[in-house]
């Protein structure tokens, strides 16, 4: 696919995989008996998880969530919406929620809620990406791999309209602003 956009390199990919493999190390030191249940949040999140996992020295049970709040837009209609649930069992469980960025804090912070209902003995938050400029919601962050301006991300599982994911980097949609 030819970007129809000029894409700005924010990220590359050999950052990227350092910064994972930084993360699992830590994950791994938090967690010395049991791993926890990783659940990643779709559709973004994938391409983190899969390197993530693949970076950990040990066995791991992973789950999916589907949440949205962009639609179609670069912006949030500030309405999350549950497209699919975790299906393992969640019950006293220490729960890792993995994400591919946290902006606003309110799909983060309705997965949290979500698992917390479902019995999670604790949920914990790793994020590859943190727009903390754009919060509303405040939302604890345990692992988070690169702080990063508000412009609106593209590539390495973060798309635009469902385009852009297939990029081994993170690059910034030119023009492409978080901005209302």
């Amino acid at each position: 696919m030819t970007p129809v956009e000029p894409l700005e390199l924010l990220i590359s990919r050999e950052r990227i995989a350092e910064t994972v493999k930084h993360l699992a190390r830590q994950v791994e030191r938090d967690y010395p008996g049991e791993m926890p249940l990783l659940v990643a949040v779709l559709k973004g999140s994938f391409v983190f998880l899969a390197d993530l996992v693949r970076e950990m020295q040990r066995p791991v049970e992973m789950d999916f969530m589907r949440l949205s709040s962009y639609g179609s837009s670069t912006s949030t209609d500030g309405r999350v919406r549950l497209r699919l649930g975790v299906t393992a069992p969640v019950k006293g469980r220490d729960v890792l929620v993995v994400e591919d960025i946290v902006d606003t804090g309110l799909t983060t912070s309705y997965a949290a809620r979500y698992l917390r209902r479902r019995g999670a003995s604790s949920v914990r938050i790793c994020t590859l990406l943190d727009k903390p400029s754009r919060r509303q919601v405040p939302v604890a962050l345990e692992y988070v791999g690169f702080i990063v301006p508000n412009r609106f991300i593209v590539g390495y599982g973060l798309d635009f309209d469902e385009k852009y994911r297939h990029l081994a980097d993170i690059r910034i949609l030119a023009g492409g602003s978080d901005e209302p």
